[in-house]
């Protein structure tokens, strides 16, 4: 099949790209490099049936121009930052919620057949049970999962309309080799296998996260490239459970085979750390853990430990280190 992967040069996205292009399929990667990397996708790009195609999906004319015998679009592409969303949520919008109707409309003019959506499980906001399935109120604590819900309910409202099928998947916190810097998980391993210090924990850490290796959501992803349906979807795709941030911590310390302890900075939301200089995002999650018995109906289950994802993810950085030589967001 001709899949389209929209941001195909990121994290996810090289992913995606780098597996569907090893089962045989036409595989379209998308991307303008503000954040995706071409050391992402440098192997499969010598791959007859790799294409590589620079350029935004806020080019509506341009999109069209690309969508000659698409069968299936895989939408990755996103402005993926909460700091950044909150800083110029002006921008946040306009990428994640005018770039996916430009998106869905070149789709629907040229008659793809369906598309898979990279939600997040940033739309559910504070945890009101938990585990959070799929019905679960969507409050988003931040400009990003608004943006990130918005593209879903037009989503919903292209497929109600015009009959499209579309699959959302409301991703956890994705993580393993490649993974841009920023968040906690590369936070602490920066700090402790890189740099040779300890892991700066805010607050108690008693924060608790839901980590999801990238080739297991890979596999689950596509699922819906090989199957069929009809209409709307989504699914949540988790771990299978969540850790705590202090947790997190000791746990690269011991991979990183290391006698540090962690430090815990009691620095106020929206306040930037004295140690790390790190950013602390408002009003923090409590929880976050996802119900992802839908997706286990779909006979997917993360296969991955995230002991062994996390290794992988030391490996991976110690081989490439300057990866995340990359200014604070």
């Amino acid at each position: 099949m001709k899949i389209l992967i929209t941001g195909g040069a990121g994290f996810i996205g090289s992913h995606i790209a780098e597996s569907l292009a090893k089962e045989g399929h036409e595989v379209i990667i998308l991307d303008n490099f503000s954040t995706g990397s071409m050391e992402n996708i440098n192997e499969i790009l010598s791959m007859k049936n790799v294409h590589l195609l620079e350029g935004d999906i806020l080019n509506y004319e341009f999109l069209l121009s690309i969508m000659k015998d698409i069968e299936i679009i895989s939408h990755q592409a996103a402005q993926l930052e909460i700091g950044s969303a909150i800083g110029d949520p002006i921008k946040d919008a306009k990428t994640n919620i005018e770039g996916t109707i430009n998106i869905l409309e070149a789709a629907r003019v040229s008659n793809v057949k369906k598309i898979i959506y990279a939600s997040s499980a940033g739309i559910y906001g504070e945890a009101l049970k938990i585990p959070q399935d799929e019905e679960h109120p969507k409050r988003p604590q931040w400009p990003y999962g608004v943006s990130k819900y918005a593209g879903e309910l037009y989503c919903q409202q292209y497929s109600l309309l015009y009959g499209m099928n579309i699959c959302a998947l409301r991703y956890g916190i994705v993580y393993g080799e490649r993974e841009w810097y920023g968040r906690v998980l590369t936070e602490f391993i920066k700090r402790v296998v890189l740099e040779g210090k300890p892991p700066v924990i805010f607050g108690d850490g008693m924060q608790r996260r839901d980590f999801v290796y990238v080739g297991d959501v890979v596999e689950f992803h596509n699922i819906f490239i090989n199957e069929d349906w009809k209409g709307f979807e989504a699914y949540n795709v988790g771990g299978g459970g969540s850790v705590t941030i202090k947790e997190l911590a000791w746990l690269v310390i011991k991979l990183a085979d290391s006698s540090f302890e962690p430090i815990f900075e009691d620095t106020e939301e929206g306040r930037c750390s004295k140690i790390t200089g790190r950013w602390r995002i408002p009003k923090e999650l409590k929880c976050l853990e996802l119900d992802i018995s839908k997706a286990i109906n779909k006979g997917w289950r993360p296969r991955t430990k995230l002991e062994d994802g996390v290794m992988r993810e030391i490996n991976w950085i110690k081989r490439n280190p300057n990866r995340w030589l990359v200014r604070r967001v």
